[in-house]
């Protein structure tokens, strides 16, 4: 939207500038809202990141089983499988715009690699990391198929922020941490929408964030990619809000099994009626696909239009 301003004909009347001022304002807060509002993702290698075919589909479309196979989607796509994906797969010049940062804040220092626009982002998607990783899994351009390599261009070539944090554990201090540090960015982009993707046991810090006063208040949308569920979701702030949740699951998940978050899945639709949530099955795929095999950028966008 351009803004003319035309001061000779309004400085005759303290009225017209103050009605002026008032109409300008108003329709800068519809233009941001408006903003918000059809804010979609440019695409980044998509024909490449595509889903395999769907074999088949429920819940009115919000359920669906893919036909993940190893052989094409490790063997064939990674070149040294599982360590380093084929390169027409990345772009590292994303590098350039990426940073590893220390916050101290009251719940203790948080190390991070943020990529992107740590000011006046457009949105901001964090990567909480499972037992045993750590920020530096977040931003390995090269592993689980180069997927987190286009998360990273993806932010970067939209104008927002992507975050990838150390954090103490996966209880009330690690939770404190990253709602410290979704805070601080937040501050810096107050217009942005606050997407939080949790790996394996990540997921405990994914439903402490949402039952947080702050910071359920605060995020937009939640992606559980072979992790775990919460019960306690259901009196959270962010399920008040019908804050969209993505679940992703290999069939063959030992650790986390499907049918437990399947399940769950069915309950947060029950208990609301047409709740904003979709499952994703990797049939076959085991602990660490949904990682490798989710379509950010086909998920972030259903959750951009979905957030409240």
């Amino acid at each position: 939207m351009v803004f003319r301003f035309f001061p000779l004909a309004l400085a005759s009347s303290p009225f017209r500038k103050r009605s002026a001022g008032w109409l300008a304002g108003l329709s800068f807060l519809l233009s941001l809202s408006a903003q918000a509002q059809t804010l979609s993702l440019k695409p980044f290698k998509d024909e490449l990141f595509a889903y395999p075919a769907a074999l088949s589909s429920g819940d009115d479309g919000a359920y669906t089983v893919l036909d993940y196979r190893e052989m094409r989607d490790i063997n064939q796509r990674d070149e040294v499988p599982e360590k380093r994906v084929h390169a027409q797969y990345t772009d590292t010049g994303v590098r350039r715009v990426q940073q590893d940062l220390m916050l101290r804040t009251d719940a203790g220092d948080v190390r991070h690699v943020a990529v992107g626009k740590t000011e006046g982002a457009s949105i901001i998607v964090l990567s909480l990391h499972g037992q045993g990783g750590s920020r530096k899994q977040g931003v390995d351009d090269f592993t689980f198929g180069g997927n987190f390599n286009r998360l990273k261009n993806l932010m970067a070539g939209n104008g927002g922020l992507y975050l990838s944090p150390d954090f103490s554990d996966f209880g009330d201090k690690g939770a404190a941490q990253v709602a410290a540090l979704i805070d601080h960015y937040a501050g810096a982009s107050p217009g942005a929408r606050i997407f939080v993707a949790c790996g394996s046991m990540g997921g405990s810090l994914c439903w402490k964030l949402a039952a947080r006063k702050d910071t359920g208040a605060r995020i937009s949308g939640l992606l559980l990619l072979g992790s775990l569920w919460d019960e306690s979701f259901f009196t959270s702030p962010a399920f008040k809000r019908r804050v969209p949740v993505f679940f992703g699951q290999g069939s063959h998940d030992v650790v986390f099994p499907v049918t437990n978050q399947e399940a769950f899945f069915r309950s947060i639709r029950s208990k609301s009626k047409a709740y904003p949530a979709r499952f994703v099955r990797f049939e076959t795929g085991t602990h660490g696909t949904p990682i490798r095999m989710t379509d950010w950028r086909g998920t972030l966008n259903w959750m951009l239009s979905k957030a409240p």
